[in-house]
C-alpha cells in the first residue's frame, strides 16, 4: 500500500474544498454555525479505522473520541468529558463502542509489549484474556485475539452504564442507546454484537425500562 506524502495532505484538502464549494458555496459558512451530531463513536486509535469513511458520513454526523484499544476506562478525565458533552449538551442519540479485528491494543495485552505506558493503558484488556482464558485458549491465535477484541468492546459498554453522567441520563429518562460494533478489516463490514442486557438488568447495573 502506497502512502500519502505529507505535502498531498495539503493539496487533497484544497481538492476538498473546492469540492465542496462546487456542490454548495454555503457548505463551509453552515458548517461553521454548530454542530448537532446524533452518534458519538469511541473507536480505536489505530490508523486503518477510518470512522467517518466507512460509514460515509459527513462533518458534523459524528462526534468521536479515540484511544489505543477503544477503551472506556471510568477514570479517563479526557473520555468522561466526552461523555458528559456529550450526553448533556449535544444530546446525542447513540452511543458506540466501535472495537476491530487485528487491533494492535489487544495484541499488545496478550503477548506483552516493552513499552510500560502502553502496557499500563491496554491492562484492561489484559484482565478480560485472564477472565476468559480458559474459552480463548481453545481458539486459534487469530481467532482469539479477533474473539477478544469483541470481548472488550462490549467490557466497554458496560463501563460506560457505570459512569455518573450516564447514569444520571438513565434516571432522567432522556438517554442515548449504547451500541458495541465490530469492524471486521478483512472484508470491511461493521458487526454489531449483541449485549448481555437482560444480565445487566438482574445486577441492577440498568434499569428495567432501558
Amino acid at each position: 500500500m502506497e502512502h500519502i506524502q505529507y505535502d498531498e495532505l495539503f493539496e487533497n484538502n484544497k481538492k476538498w474544498v473546492k469540492e465542496k464549494l462546487n456542490s454548495d458555496p454555503q457548505y463551509f459558512e453552515t458548517l461553521s454555525k454548530g454542530q448537532c451530531p446524533k452518534y458519538l463513536i469511541i473507536g480505536c486509535s489505530d490508523s486503518r479505522l477510518p470512522l467517518t469513511s466507512l460509514l460515509k458520513a459527513n462533518p458534523g454526523d459524528i462526534f468521536i473520541h479515540r484511544n489505543i484499544g477503544n477503551l472506556v476506562g471510568i477514570t479517563d478525565i479526557n473520555l468522561l468529558s466526552v461523555l458528559e458533552y456529550s450526553i448533556e449538551h449535544l444530546n446525542i442519540e447513540h452511543i458506540i463502542v466501535a472495537g476491530h479485528y487485528s487491533c494492535g491494543g489487544v495484541e499488545a495485552a496478550v503477548d506483552g509489549v516493552d513499552q510500560g505506558l502502553i502496557e499500563n493503558w491496554v491492562s484492561p484488556i489484559k484482565d478480560l484474556y485472564v477472565e476468559n482464558k480458559k474459552e480463548l485458549d481453545c481458539m486459534t491465535n487469530k481467532d482469539m485475539k479477533d474473539k477478544l477484541s469483541e470481548i472488550s468492546a462490549i467490557a466497554q459498554v458496560k463501563n460506560i452504564f457505570k459512569t455518573p453522567v450516564m447514569k444520571r441520563a438513565l434516571k432522567s429518562e432522556s438517554y442515548p442507546e449504547i451500541h458495541a460494533w465490530i469492524f471486521n478489516i478483512y472484508n470491511g463490514k461493521i458487526l454489531e454484537l449483541p449485549l448481555p442486557l437482560k444480565e445487566w438488568k438482574e445486577i441492577g447495573l440498568i434499569p428495567e425500562f432501558y
